[in-house]
């Protein structure tokens, strides 16, 4: 997929209605995720045939274009059942297969194989520190092999 067509593709996906301040949510514009995904691929090789993890993925723009990208697997987790039930509606859309998993961030135990975490995670703005948990997360799950 060329990159103006993936951004476009993003620019048609629903984001939030009415976003949850104390848990920072903002949508991913579609300029900035198609860019960071398609980089991704293009430049390094860490999507297409990779399993992806989205931490954080709110509206799932970044798993969608992981998909898009041909991701083997798309992994997306959020702790907010709404921004799930979204994500979960555009990929429905765009006919995508990702798994949806809620979960705060902090307790994820994970069991198995992640080539690639991508995400926008909360800047820690509400509760200090939930940046680096993020941050902390992406290297244990990323470097589990």
């Amino acid at each position: 997929m060329k990159l103006k067509q993936l951004e476009s593709v993003l620019g048609d996906l629903e984001q939030f209605s009415n976003p949850k301040v104390e848990l920072e949510q903002y949508p991913t514009g579609p300029h900035i995720a198609s860019r960071m995904l398609y980089t991704a691929e293009n430049s390094f090789g860490d999507v297409s045939n990779k399993v992806v993890a989205d931490f954080g993925c709110g509206c799932g723009t970044l798993g969608a274009a992981a998909a898009l990208l041909g991701a083997d697997q798309v992994i997306a987790i959020d702790i907010d059942s709404d921004s799930l039930e979204l994500a979960s509606e555009n990929a429905v859309d765009l006919e995508l297969d990702i798994d949806f998993v809620q979960c705060d961030i902090r307790n994820l135990e994970w069991r198995g194989h992640v080539d690639t975490v991508v995400m926008n995670p909360p800047f820690g703005t509400r509760k200090k520190g939930v940046d680096m948990d993020f941050l902390s997360m992406a290297l244990k799950v990323g470097t589990k092999f």
